[in-house]
């Protein structure tokens, strides 16, 4: 899995949050570049438990519609009148 680019606002957006946190929970100021390395260390730890977790979401989600739809093909069966 190729690690995950956030486009540059976004990534802006979520450094700020960093900082943000750091500042208010813990009293510190966190500079731009340390909090770019903490977001870089956290989606390089975390990234992929969230993208997992993501595709098994996706993987229940599909096999509900899947149960749902076949479910809506038996329903769309002709009754066969027995012949004598």
């Amino acid at each position: 899995m190729k690690p995950m680019k956030f486009p540059k606002e976004q990534r802006e957006l979520l450094i700020e949050q960093i900082q943000e946190y750091f500042e208010v929970e813990r009293g510190e100021t966190l500079g731009h570049l340390a909090a770019d390395n903490m977001l870089d260390f956290f989606m390089a730890q975390i990234g992929p438990h969230v993208y997992n977790q993501a595709l098994d979401d996706c993987r229940q989600l599909v096999t509900q519609r899947m149960v749902s739809i076949e479910e809506d093909i038996y329903a769309l069966e002709q009754k066969i009148k027995p012949t004598r």
